[in-house]
Formats: C-alpha cells, sequence, structure tokens
C-alpha cells in the first residue's frame, strides 16, 4: 500500500519538476511510476525514504528512455541535496533487485499511436489530441486508483478525454458521443462501460487536478501574476483543455 497522500503529492511534484524543467520524455515519468507502484508494493518504505526512491525510479526510467539520461548528480540537485548521489546508486541496485531488473514494463503510452492511427482524426488535430492524452496518462499515473485499470484502456480513455475536451466530436459522426467509445472499444478490445466509467474518472482526476493547483497557488502565492497563477502542475500543460 502507498504511503499517505501528502507524501506521495510531494513525490509526484518532485519527479513532474524534474520531467518538465529537463524536458524528459513523455514516457519516463508514468514509467517511473510504474516502478514505483511496484516496489512500493513488495517493499513497505519509510516516509523520509520516498524522494530518495522516487529520484532511483526517475535515474533508472530516464536511462530506459532517454537518449542521454538524467544524471546521479542532477537528480540529487532538486532534492536541495537532501540526498547523495552515491545514495541513489545504491538504492538503485536495491530497486532493480525488487524488480527483478523487470524494467520493460507496458505502459499506456505504448497504445497511443495504435489507437490515433485507427481514429478519423484530422491531421492537424493529431499533435493536439497526442499532447492531451499525453497530459492525462501522466495524470492517472499519480492516482493509485487507477492501478485496476490496463495500460491500453488507460490509453483508451485518455484518448476518449482528449478528443471529447477538445470537441473534435462535435463534427464528425463517428467520433460523436456513444460512437467514440464503441469505436474506441472496439480498437483496443475494451468493454464499453469499463472504459466509459475509466473516461469519466480520468476527467473527473483533471478537474480535480486543476481546481488543487489553483487553490494551492491562490493560497501560498497571492502575489502571482495571473498567468503564473494559471500553468499546470503536471509533465504537460493542460491549460487549453475544455471539458
Amino acid at each position: 500500500m502507498r504511503p499517505t497522500h501528502r507524501s506521495m503529492l510531494a513525490l509526484f511534484q518532485y519527479a513532474s519538476q524534474v520531467c518538465e524543467e529537463q524536458k524528459c520524455e513523455e514516457e519516463v515519468f508514468p514509467l517511473a511510476m510504474n516502478y514505483l507502484d511496484r516496489f512500493l508494493a513488495v517493499i513497505p518504505t519509510r516516509k523520509s525514504h520516498l524522494q530518495l526512491l522516487g529520484a532511483v525510479c526517475m535515474f533508472l526510467a530516464s536511462k530506459l528512455k532517454e537518449t542521454i539520461p538524467l544524471t546521479a548528480e542532477k537528480l540529487c540537485i532538486y532534492t536541495d541535496n537532501s540526498i547523495k548521489p552515491q545514495e541513489l546508486l545504491e538504492w538503485e541496485l536495491v530497486v532493480l533487485g525488487k524488480l527483478k531488473w523487470n524494467l520493460a514494463a507496458v505502459t499506456p503510452h505504448d497504445f497511443i499511436e495504435h489507437i490515433l492511427r485507427k481514429l478519423p482524426l484530422p491531421q492537424d488535430k493529431l499533435l493536439l489530441v497526442r499532447k492531451h492524452a499525453q497530459t492525462f496518462i501522466a495524470l492517472c499515473a499519480t492516482d493509485f486508483n487507477f492501478a485496476m485499470y490496463p495500460p491500453s484502456m488507460i490509453a483508451t480513455g485518455s484518448v476518449g478525454a482528449a478528443i471529447c475536451g477538445l470537441q473534435l466530436d462535435d463534427g464528425e459522426s463517428s467520433l460523436s458521443g456513444d460512437n467514440l467509445t464503441e469505436h474506441l472499444a472496439k480498437i483496443t478490445n475494451t468493454d464499453v462501460d469499463c472504459l466509459k466509467a475509466c473516461q469519466e474518472q480520468i476527467e473527473s482526476v483533471l478537474v480535480s487536478s486543476l481546481r488543487q493547483s489553483r487553490q494551492q497557488n491562490q493560497q501560498g502565492n497571492t502575489s502571482k501574476t495571473v498567468d503564473e497563477l494559471d500553468q499546470a502542475s503536471t509533465p504537460t500543460d493542460v491549460r487549453d483543455i475544455n471539458l
């Protein structure tokens, strides 16, 4: 079982900050959270070790997905040097051992391109839909409730939420309402009702995340400008999403 919500929230903020500022590949964050969940499922971990564990998971995911991976020194800087590079390297071996060196995990990102190719979307909208779907996937990675869904369903629900949020389902009849859900369900062979529930939960998490982010900004930094208050706290900017 995961530690408390507050301690996990701080960990997610650390990981998303690293991804955003270092311009990591979109797959790095969800993959790191996959490692984190799998490790916590088998090893009880103290709150004081969570940031170290998160840094190790980011380190491993970066090595797998980045051409030039994050360095141990850089990850330690993001913790205000509260952990040392040698400590991170030692824990790397511990995490690898508990994961049985199985780092090639399947994530929702592995299904995105397959789904998009099967949809009658305008070419000029593909990049936007992909970006928003990736944002939803990153949000799902921060919520343990999505552990019950297989990666293919999270990917499908994220694409559906992106299309609906961007209102691309208004003009194309095959992408409207239930037609979109049924079409998406066929692509990845998922149950329609389960897919609907997953997509609704994804949209709910987005709304909660944006509301929480704005409240925190307003309470802690009342002198910030409007633009700064409107910034998203996830690895990808979600300001343009219209639910």
